[in-house]
């Protein structure tokens, strides 16, 4: 099977068996490793920090938990309706035992901790719709005809299965559209909110919210519009940063209040290169009093854009959203781009979170709506009963295992050759991500508290350094 997962279990470093003589100069630790020039992929391995071991002329990363910076809410994915209806369609015992692999955060499972949902259809459902659908010339703004019965077939018993195996997970939902009568040209590709309908729509998220809470799912945020400067996806919605910022300072900033929901709201949901979106709304107070923070895509811009932002408003969050991998993959490169890019880039840039797109697809990246994406890879590919693990499985799993939600970024010195990042985790672990970006083999030395520990990884290499 192509990326099939590799797990072993080092007997030396589960069950005591050749421990380290007691010797307070020397400290071990646990590499995860992927190097796809090796096959090897995410498989653990022992190495050890002494004190005795002196700094050579290969670099040196030096670990600093006196630095501190952002707390981290978790990595995971976009668990897509498409995503949901492959998942239910499994057996039940090749579901549970998948879903245990993604979301059990013990020594044989990944540990995924956090996903984005879609409020209503995504361009990766099998077909297009909102919540509140309604004849031609009807309209429902007190949202008397409001139902989550579209996702009570696969979405929501899916979300439930994941809350039984993690129930901390922490769920985003994202809209792609309102409801086509909310909008100027009836139809669930492109147009705008009209303004008459703003309190509708802040309704309509309050009921979306509360549905959801029935049946046991709690939403942690909320973004108000997935990529509203996109308005040719299918299906998709165009949303300026004024009218981002007037529908939450007059609509749902307010509703929200009313309705006592503790929901955050966050804001923009798309591309790096318009960080004056962001900014717009954070810069009106009446708007940001409501605002926990911002969220971006990559698919434009450079990550380094998102730092600006956090000066600008530090006390604001910021939030990475949505990356896709291409179909039909390519493991060492997708691999080292994500790594560093997104799960280093993204950290060092003040993100809480960094999430893939999709979660799953078919041999064929299906399904998708009429005009949705046709080669979104999914981080599994499910084939009936048989699941493909594919380079978003690893890119995760590099971060998500060990660093857990709570967990803080901590100072670091990083290189174009050897880009990097750590994490103290909740217990006091520490957490070193690295990707060797020379092109070559590279040596280095890690050094924290006066110990040293030396290691090497092979170009394009990721390793998770845990101690």
């Amino acid at each position: 099977m192509k990326y099939l997962v590799v797990f072993v279990l080092l007997i030396a470093m589960f069950n005591g068996k050749g421990a380290l003589p007691t010797d307070p100069s020397k400290m071990e630790g646990t590499l995860w490793l992927t190097s796809p020039e090796s096959n090897v992929l995410f498989m653990p391995q022992r190495f050890i920090f002494d004190a005795k071991n002196k700094i050579n002329q290969d670099p040196t990363i030096l670990v600093d938990s006196t630095q501190t910076y952002q707390s981290i809410d978790g990595f995971g994915n976009c668990l897509t309706g498409g995503s949901a209806t492959l998942l239910h369609k499994m057996d039940a015992g090749s579901r549970a035992t998948i879903l245990k692999e993604l979301f059990a955060t013990d020594v044989n499972n990944i540990g995924i901790s956090y996903l984005r949902i879609s409020i209503g259809a995504s361009d990766l459902s099998d077909r297009v719709y909102s919540y509140d659908d309604l004849g031609e010339r009807e309209t429902d703004p007190r949202m008397t005809r409001f139902s989550l019965d579209a996702e009570k077939a696969d979405l929501i018993p899916i979300l439930q299965e994941i809350l039984a195996i993690n129930p901390d997970i922490k769920i985003l939902g994202s809209p792609w559209s309102a409801p086509t009568w909310m909008k100027t040209n009836n139809n669930g590709k492109g147009g705008s909110l009209k303004k008459e309908f703003f309190d509708a729509y802040a309704l309509y998220f309050v009921k979306f919210i509360e549905g959801m809470k029935a049946e046991g799912i709690f939403i942690d945020a909320i973004t108000i519009q997935n990529e509203p400067l996109h308005p040719g996806n299918t299906p998709s919605m165009y949303m300026v940063a004024e009218d981002q910022a007037l529908f939450i300072k007059q609509s749902l900033g307010p509703a929200f209040k009313a309705a006592n929901l503790k929901t955050k709201i966050i804001v923009y949901d798309h591309n790096a290169d318009r960080p004056d979106y962001p900014l717009t709304i954070l810069n009106d107070p009446e708007a940001a009093q409501y605002v926990d923070g911002s969220a971006f895509h990559l698919y434009g811009g450079t990550i380094e854009a998102l730092t600006p932002v956090h000066n600008a408003h530090p006390e604001k969050n910021l939030y990475f959203t949505e990356q896709w991998v291409g179909a039909p993959g390519n493991l060492k490169e997708d691999l080292a781009w994500h790594v560093r890019t997104l799960i280093i880039g993204g950290t060092r840039n003040w993100c809480r979170n960094v999430l893939e797109w999709n979660l799953a697809a078919d041999p064929g990246n299906n399904p998708h709506t009429i005009g949705g994406c046709t080669e979104c890879l999914g981080t599994i590919t499910i084939n009936g009963n048989v699941v493909t693990r594919n380079p978003a499985y690893y890119i995760l799993a590099h971060a998500a295992k060990h660093v857990r939600p709570g967990s803080v970024r901590i100072g670091s010195n990083t290189s174009d050759e050897l880009p990097n990042v750590a994490f103290t985790t909740p217990e006091g672990k520490k957490v070193l991500i690295v990707q060797n970006n020379s092109g070559i083999t590279k040596n280095f030395n890690i050094q924290f508290k006066h110990k040293t520990a030396s290691a090497s990884l092979k170009k394009g290499a990721v390793g998770t350094f845990v101690w």
